[in-house]
């Protein structure tokens, strides 16, 4: 079976968690996928698959015969989308030999334009794969579920030579929750790949520094004709709040290696008011000045409307990951060999973004991130190539095989 057709089972399986949630996971529809995984592991024959209580698979490949010296290599994807555009379920639309312009999503109204997106001339002639325009594709990360099976099964196949092989596939990545009940110890790898990137060829081994930002904002609230010296806005005061942030640090403005402050969210009245930020940034001393100057902010509004009126509360969620990758870093150039030798040219880059494998590597299991031959997640431009997810498996082949000749 190929990678995309696993994935086009895998997309009508609505699995988006939920920020707002206290549960773990933080919504019961991902252990639809869980125990479909853990079936078809099984199949595969990997005796020991298991989901735990909390919504995590596991699953372990020993190692062939003679090659027990070789390091255990682990592969993670996570099994829960975004919460945005998920109202119905997925309908994956095939477009085949895709003549590399614009298309229409369905009946949506929507359009996937190359003025949008120039890389879609690029993949004329390949097999396009896309939502109907109305709901997220879910390729983000059932692709990357989708080709370590593949991959898995490739080696059952034709009987590949390995060291021992660990899965893991996490819930609740999307709100930032993935990691956090990884049972490392047990998992049994000396190091691991997340497959949770985008193109394929896609290294990455670098991360933002992230914190969410929950700004509160209390007002009060009278008659606006006897409003003067008593009325506070909160509404008001949260719009003021927005624009003390530098206009050109946003995700629109930024790229590469520069960092941003995020509103994610915004609500509110004269009585009261919400913000919801995410902040964003590799340099660890431009992550701590964006935390402070949200800081002084806050200060400043309580300063000027009374003690009590804005309320900021500040969480870390995860940090850069290269410093925990370069004592490593064999991790980084075998993936690099494994996509010369299939004919990728390699790309070893910046996430704009953070992965399982950030939060990972600081637990004790060095995790860089690798491309699923993604495009355009978060939304309903998402899309995928079936010869971009062959990529993606001959290139998760080629590590595997890297390291079963390997001795550490």
């Amino acid at each position: 079976m190929r990678a995309y057709e696993r994935l086009l089972k895998y997309v009508v399986i609505p699995t988006a968690s939920d920020e707002e949630s206290e549960s773990v996971p933080t919504t019961k529809e991902q252990f639809r996928l869980a125990e479909l995984l853990v079936e078809e592991l099984k199949q595969l024959g990997l005796s020991d698959a298991r989901v735990d209580a909390m919504c995590y698979v596991y699953a372990s490949l020993p190692a062939t015969e003679g090659y027990e010296q070789a390091p255990a290599v682990g592969w993670i994807a996570h099994m829960d989308t975004v919460s945005d555009f998920t109202e119905h379920p997925v309908n994956p639309q095939i477009h085949e030999n895709y003549d590399g312009g614009n298309l229409s999503l369905g009946s949506s109204g929507r359009m996937l334009e190359v003025k949008t997106f120039p890389h879609l001339s690029g993949l004329k002639g390949r097999t396009l794969i896309t939502s109907d325009g109305t709901t997220i594709l879910s390729s983000d990360d059932k692709s990357g579920i989708a080709e370590i099976m593949t991959m898995l099964e490739q080696i059952r196949n034709e009987k590949l030579p390995h060291g021992k092989l660990c899965i893991g596939f996490t819930p609740d990545e999307e709100v930032g929750a993935g990691a956090d009940h990884f049972q490392v110890e047990n998992f049994g790898a000396c190091y691991a790949y997340t497959v949770d990137g985008g193109a394929e060829g896609e290294i990455e081994f670098e991360n933002f520094n992230a914190a969410s930002a929950k700004i509160d904002i209390c007002g009060v609230n009278v008659h606006p004709g006897d409003a003067k010296d008593i009325m506070v806005n909160a509404a008001a005061i949260a719009c003021e709040i927005q624009a003390l942030l530098p206009e050109e640090e946003t995700p629109e403005h930024t790229e590469g290696y520069e960092g941003f402050f995020h509103l994610v969210k915004m609500k509110g009245e004269v009585a009261a008011a919400h913000l919801s930020y995410i902040i964003r940034d590799h340099s660890m001393d431009k992550f701590s000045e964006k935390k402070q100057l949200l800081t002084r902010i806050t200060e400043q509004m309580n300063e000027k409307y009374g003690e009590g009126t804005v309320t900021l509360t500040l969480k870390d969620q995860y940090y850069n990951m290269e410093e925990k990758i370069r004592p490593c870093f064999h991790l980084i150039e075998n993936a690099k060999e494994a996509a010369k030798k299939i004919g990728l040219q390699p790309k070893v880059q910046a996430i704009r973004g953070g992965t399982d494998g950030a939060r990972l590597s600081f637990m004790g299991l060095p995790c860089p991130n690798l491309g699923t031959g993604g495009y355009a997640f978060h939304g309903p431009y998402e899309h995928v190539t079936a010869e971009g997810m062959d990529y993606v498996v001959e290139m998760l082949l080629e590590i595997v095989k890297i390291y079963a000749h390997t001795q550490m």
